[in-house]
């Protein structure tokens, strides 16, 4: 296996580390659970393919290149015992009949993605099952639809799409790695929110396995189960397969934009006025508010803040509505770019214009970081002065990031119960505070400091955050928010966190978690318990 060059730096500063793999209790369980495994799979794809142990050649690289956030895996003090690759359904069937049986924890891994990489580590005995090879999308256009397995990226997703129509889409994360089978199951949300909603809103059907390793389907799951996966953290009740989604209509030709403007060229005005028209737009156009801090040398620091647009339309149709409904951005002809919806996808993702769609294709994230991030909802506009505030503290700190999401359109009409995800009307913008830093900048050593910094910014936006409970986004994952430990799940613990990225909704969750996995076998550090009985 060709080891790519970017990956290359991470891996030795990894082997440094002389992380140990957590050691069974007992050596013979680990030995019962790779007998097991045969014995539960389908013989005509050999599992035998798909095991890694630490002894394999390749267990280090295949553990490290679909983990994408160096903080969390270079923090990690032990390794999983053992990867399963899954080639087949079955074999992720047998993982979880082999995993419980000789009580190993099973961490689900699709594209690698979790913020604080709970699919690929825990601090008890634990086996990963890795979903990237099951990534198989079959596409219907006789009824628009299509399935794809949890392992297909977003990327891939879109790609496939544009295959067979230059007038569908999907509305899903701006990222092109991301694996589908978590990415669905939190939400997923992307540029065409305000029109279509967030991915699960757009799931018809989805293949399930539970903790006795059966395949349920919508019908065979039920409804609460059904609903439950969509936008409540499917690791918590079982593993996804597949999901079956209904594609969306789009236009031949979007229209996509980014202004610039700087504090010293009024940026903090603009700001202001974008948290009131943003979120009341027509559902075509979606403006992302993005500001960052400049630092042009000695105390000449400012924050440059972008306005980012996606139109369902071309460009006269776009500047005829930001004319009467945001004249004061000056969105001209030169600041649009026409283009089809699949090339949209590549802009949003920050590849240059004329790059080839094929880069959707590239199905692991390069140039690694380590990183913190958090979210928020607001629910009313932050004055002036709370967005000075955030302005100082991002030049403070100077290696963050901040992108505002706007709600209104799709999102207003959707209730709070109608999946698992809760966070629906009422709420003006989402909020990804990012920071990141690399191994140059101190790596892994440097990681207190930086994760103090992120909660600097989140403690001063505080005031003007959505409250009782603040309000998070489960995929933007933070263990800051509340946790568990890896083995115990405190029912108590959980509510906390329960309510900050569920609302209302976590009480019928750990209802359902209670029928589909009685015993938790299904678990992380920010998983939903079952409900007690008492």
């Amino acid at each position: 296996m060709k080891i790519s060059s970017s990956i290359i730096p991470f891996i030795s500063i990894f082997i440094l580390l002389s992380i140990s793999s957590v050691t069974p209790s007992d050596s013979d369980d680990f030995d019962d659970f790779l007998r097991c495994l045969p014995k539960q799979s389908d013989s005509s794809i050999p599992i035998a393919n798909a095991i890694l142990t630490p002894n394999s050649s390749s267990f280090q690289y295949i553990y490290q290149v679909r983990a994408s956030n160096l903080r969390p895996l270079l923090s990690a003090t032990s390794r999983p015992v053992a990867i399963i690759t899954a080639l087949h359904p079955s074999h992720a069937q047998a993982s979880v009949i082999c995993a419980k049986r000789h009580d190993f924890q099973l961490r689900i891994r699709s594209g690698g993605h979790d913020f604080e990489g709970l699919s690929y580590t825990s601090d008890v005995p634990f086996v990963i099952l890795d979903m990237f090879n099951l990534n198989s999308i079959d596409i219907d256009m006789s009824t628009e639809t299509a399935w794809v397995q949890a392992g297909a990226t977003t990327g891939e997703l879109y790609y496939r799409i544009a295959e067979k129509s230059n007038v569908h889409g999907f509305p899903s994360g701006v990222c092109t790695t991301l694996g589908i089978g978590g990415h669905f199951s939190g939400g997923g949300y992307g540029f065409l929110m305000r029109k279509y909603g967030v991915s699960i809103d757009n799931v018809i059907d989805a293949q399930l396995i539970d903790a006795n390793g059966r395949i349920l389907n919508r019908k065979s799951m039920g409804e609460d189960v059904f609903w439950a996966i969509r936008g409540g953290g499917t690791t918590s009740f079982g593993i996804i397969l597949s999901w079956r989604i209904k594609l969306v209509r789009v236009p031949p030709r979007v229209t996509v934009f980014t202004v610039q403007r700087t504090l010293e060229q009024g940026a903090t005005e603009l700001a202001y006025r974008w948290q009131q028209v943003a979120p009341k737009l027509p559902k075509d156009l979606f403006i992302r508010l993005q500001p960052q801090p400049i630092n042009n040398g000695g105390n000449n620091k400012t924050v440059r803040v972008s306005f980012i647009g996606h139109f369902l339309g071309q460009a006269d149709g776009l500047l005829r509505l930001m004319n009467v409904s945001f004249p004061e951005l000056g969105l001209t002809r030169n600041d649009c770019l026409e283009m089809s919806w699949v090339e949209s996808t590549l802009y949003w993702a920050g590849f240059s214009n004329g790059t080839s769609i094929d880069v959707l294709l590239n199905r692991v994230a390069v140039n690694k970081v380590f990183a913190k991030d958090k979210s928020d909802y607001y629910k009313a506009v932050i004055p002036k002065q709370g967005l000075e505030t955030l302005w100082q503290v991002l030049m403070d700190i100077e290696n963050i990031f901040v992108q505002m999401n706007p709600y209104g359109g799709r999102m207003e009409e959707i209730s709070d119960s109608e999946t698992a995800f809760a966070h629906r009307a009422g709420n003006l913008f989402k909020v990804l505070y990012g920071i990141q830093w690399s191994e140059s900048e101190g790596g892994v050593n440097a990681t207190a400091r930086y994760v103090e910094l992120s909660r600097r910014l989140y403690n001063a936006m505080a005031p003007y955050a959505s409250s009782n409970p603040r309000e998070a986004f489960i995929n933007y994952r933070d263990l800051d928010i509340g946790s568990n430990e890896s083995e115990k799940t405190d029912f108590e613990d959980a509510k906390e966190y329960g309510a900050k990225y569920f609302r209302n909704n976590f009480i019928r969750l750990a209802g359902v978690k209670a029928k589909i996995d009685p015993e938790n076998f299904f678990k992380n550090e920010q998983s939903i318990p079952p409900l007690p009985s008492h």
